[in-house]
């Protein structure tokens, strides 16, 4: 009789723990021990999977709601993996395909006549690439991976549904892209006007941001897979020129990069140094506020 009840309490404690389950475990624990059994309350509905850079960056927009949640998660549930240094948009292509980048890094350029390269902006997941691409006739400049990423192809149908069916999605949606507008306008003051050493630490400030509304950037620091020629053709510096401003922040103790890894040695004196407001991304930045 003993051994029964020692072989039904080990499979009762065993076997996979659905809500009813759960409910008789937990009362005839309660009874085993003299005590009352007091059900739990009924669990919220379910929060966004803490990886989902999309839903963590609209989420500082909105609080959003579970048929939200269900939209994104559908507007994310088709994926492709895209090898690193791979076009998704060519300038001048008419496919009217754009991308949720789930993962990895991307970039947008054009490109010259002379071979040039300019950088407009660098897409980090949790971001759109490629939006205008379905809005105009073609493309107007080219998107291209720079690490393995996760991509999920969104048509210009998908998108009108979003706005038909969540209109405060939709609301979100164009914040996104509003916000992508200002970073753009941001960087063209930054090559237009900035000194180079207040450039490149407005730059790398402002990705410091962009990466934490993603989930993956600390307090301190974060990866960061852009070499010389990518941040040179992006801040309109040469790679010897970057290299002498690099070390000139380093020296200041101010910010180090090595092995693609960005570390912040003293975050306020480096925000002063560049003269920057993180106000045009119209997030937080919890790590400041809490100094002052």
């Amino acid at each position: 009789m003993i051994a029964n009840d020692r072989k039904n309490r080990a499979r009762e404690e065993s076997a996979p723990i659905g809500d009813a389950h759960r409910v008789t475990r937990d009362r005839r624990r309660c009874e085993r021990r003299g005590a009352a059994y007091v059900r739990p309350p009924a669990e919220a509905s379910p929060k966004p999977h803490p990886e989902n850079a999309l839903v963590r960056k609209l989420g500082n927009f909105i609080a959003l709601s579970p048929g939200e949640l269900a939209c994104l998660a559908e507007l994310q549930s088709k994926s492709e993996k895209i090898a690193s240094k791979t076009d998704l948009v060519h300038e001048g292509e008419t496919g009217r395909r754009a991308y949720i980048l789930q993962s990895g890094w991307a970039y947008s350029y054009k490109m010259l006549p002379d071979g040039g390269r300019q950088i407009i902006t660098f897409s980090v997941p949790g971001d759109f690439v490629g939006v205008r691409s379905i809005l105009l006739r073609n493309s107007d400049h080219s998107f291209a991976t720079i690490t393995d990423a996760v991509v999920s192809p969104i048509t210009m149908p998908r998108i009108i549904r979003v706005f038909n069916e969540h209109p405060r999605l939709g609301a979100a949606l164009l914040w996104a892209v509003s916000r992508d507008e200002a970073i753009a306008v941001e960087h063209l003051v930054g090559i237009g006007r900035r000194r180079a050493i207040e450039r490149v630490a407005h730059f790398f400030l402002e990705l410091k941001d962009r990466l934490w509304l993603a989930g993956i950037s600390g307090e301190n620091g974060y990866e960061c897979p852009l070499n010389q020629y990518l941040l040179g053709d992006a801040l309109g510096l040469t790679a010897i020129h970057l290299n002498r401003v690099l070390r000139q922040l380093r020296e200041r103790g101010l910010l180090t990069m090595k092995e693609h890894q960005v570390v912040f040695d003293d975050v306020k004196g480096l925000t002063k140094l560049a003269g920057y407001d993180n106000a045009y991304l119209d997030q937080p930045r919890p790590w400041v506020e809490s100094d002052s």
